[in-house]
């Protein structure tokens, strides 16, 4: 099964102070962490999602609009998969530096036609490293069109609705989604 692959890249990084995207992580800025985890899975095509395209982009990589005004994460979604080429989307956040080619390789082997994977821990979904079906985007352009921005609600309801299925992280795993919103979060890793 192909899959394209999103890197999502659109906040303003208000809490951050300064942007995510360039932001040193063991050396390396997070942009290029995220697209050398993503090439590793070999997708189809990866998108850079973010408000205006940034210079940092590799030409191999195509750049989607958030389409203004951005509502966040759900504008780079919608963007994504309106413009994807296969039927399954890989979703992955700027700020979460320790994600691995191994568990992304679990979800992705956990798709299947007109099903996505999203994992959970705790009572939370993690959206920003999940995998959306073609069949998702009606739903995200509806809920863009609305008032409630929530990706928990999105997810729950994608789930109920049979689009995604939900895998359980181990307390382990949960590591894997810590994201980068404040320096004092890079401190802690």
């Amino acid at each position: 099964m192909e899959i394209s692959a999103a890197l999502l890249v659109g906040g303003e990084s208000r809490r951050m102070g300064k942007d995510k995207a360039k932001l040193l992580f063991r050396g390396k800025p997070l942009w290029q962490i995220q697209l050398e985890l993503l090439r590793k899975l070999q997708p189809a095509e990866i998108f850079v999602s973010a408000r205006t395209d940034p210079v940092w982009r590799p030409a191999d990589v195509q750049f989607v609009a958030d389409d203004p005004p951005s509502q966040g994460p759900m504008s780079g979604l919608v963007a994504s998969l309106s413009k994807m080429r296969t039927k399954h989307l890989l979703a992955l956040a700027i700020d979460m530096p320790c994600m691995t080619e191994k568990y992304l390789n679990v979800l992705y082997s956990r798709a299947e036609p007109g099903r996505g994977v999203i994992a959970k821990t705790e009572d939370r979904f993690e959206p920003l490293a999940a995998i959306y079906p073609r069949e998702a985007l009606v739903d995200f352009q509806h809920t863009l069109s609305g008032t409630d921005f929530s990706l928990q609600n999105i997810a729950s309801r994608l789930v109920a609705a049979g689009k995604l299925r939900v895998m359980s992280a181990t307390s382990e795993e949960r590591r894997l989604f810590v994201n980068l919103n404040e320096l004092a979060d890079l401190a802690a890793l």
